[in-house]
């Protein structure tokens, strides 16, 4: 027996189960295992609706979110079950295709005739034909905080990381006016000192001057307080103010609607491409790079690809034209 053992690679207490079997039952058996006898299940339809229930609610005052060992204490501590693994409550979340852990950013708080009203005419605005006697605009504000660092880094080097001391002093605040014309690829993203209603009306000068020749220029805003004639009669006087905003067609964005603003996009590649994660100490500084950004920026006439369109919205929202969406639209 113990030759036969060494032969195959086991012990003799393998040789001798599988030999009583064999003579027990036959060489397919002896081959093979027994099918084992399968756990309980831990909860039965009534408990996993509990648990359920549990993972919807809000977590426990103190905790962001619900874990799977959170959930699992807490199931144990309400009696469900009297012990329970993290690995069972993970199968219960996935069969329920619940993700605690996750979540999406989508604010449309109510869909009015107002929303859909504003959202339809900006969808509406973006999907004509580029035009240069009435060109399209976006405009968009970004708040910028200036951080100097407080110690030299190191530079990157084969083998080795950049590194950089992770204590900064702040240098105070500054702002970005992202401007882009979505369909023809014109940027107009500028730096300034803040977004009071003087850069704002410094700003829409600069969109008017570069479209000298339009007829009436679309632009497209959110509802901050300052995006209003008042701004730029104060700082050019009545007669240019009107004159210059006469100019304008403004398009409103939904409260809470920012998505529609095609200048969030242009928000987003600054963010990525010309601050990153850097640190400018300085409004000068920030002013400089933000100009080479949009300098090559404009000079690539980078486009931004609006596909979601008026359709889309009375698909997505389940309204039709002409109706007032009602609260489960």
């Amino acid at each position: 027996m113990q030759d036969t053992a060494d032969a195959t690679g086991t012990f003799p207490r393998e040789v001798r189960r599988v030999g009583r079997r064999y003579l027990q039952r036959g060489l397919e058996v002896a081959l093979s295992e027994d099918p084992r006898p399968k756990p309980l299940p831990k909860f039965d339809a009534r408990s996993e609706a509990a648990v359920v229930a549990i993972a919807c609610s809000p977590p426990p005052p103190g905790r962001s979110r619900w874990s799977v060992v959170l959930l699992a204490r807490e199931v144990e501590r309400r009696g469900i079950v009297a012990s329970v693994g993290k690995e069972t409550i993970r199968r219960l979340l996935s069969r329920h295709e619940l993700k605690p852990w996750r979540e999406k950013m989508w604010c449309v708080p109510e869909l009015n005739r107002e929303y859909v009203e504003r959202m339809e005419d900006v969808l509406n605005l973006m999907e004509k034909p580029a035009s240069e006697k009435e060109p399209v605009v976006a405009l968009d504000e970004r708040p910028v905080q200036l951080h100097a660092t407080e110690r030299n880094g190191r530079p990157m080097a084969p083998g080795r990381i950049a590194q950089r001391d992770y204590e900064y002093v702040r240098r105070g605040t500054a702002n970005i006016f992202c401007i882009v014309a979505p369909k023809t690829g014109h940027h107009l993203t500028h730096a300034t000192a803040n977004r009071k209603a003087r850069r704002f009306a410094a700003a829409m000068k600069r969109i008017s001057d570069a479209y000298p020749n339009a007829r009436r220029i679309h632009v497209i805003l959110d509802n901050l307080n300052t995006h209003r004639l008042e701004s730029l009669t104060d700082a050019y006087g009545a007669a240019e103010g009107r004159r210059l905003w006469r100019r304008f067609t403004i398009h409103h964005t939904p409260k809470h609607g920012s998505w529609l603003n095609p200048a969030e996009i242009e928000v987003s590649l600054w963010s990525r491409e010309c601050m990153g994660r850097d640190r400018i100490a300085t409004l000068c500084e920030l002013k400089y790079r933000t100009h080479l950004w949009n300098k090559a920026a404009d000079r690539a006439r980078r486009r931004i690809k609006w596909r979601f369109n008026t359709a889309d919205a009375r698909r997505v929202f389940r309204y039709r034209p002409g109706t007032t969406p009602g609260p489960k639209d």
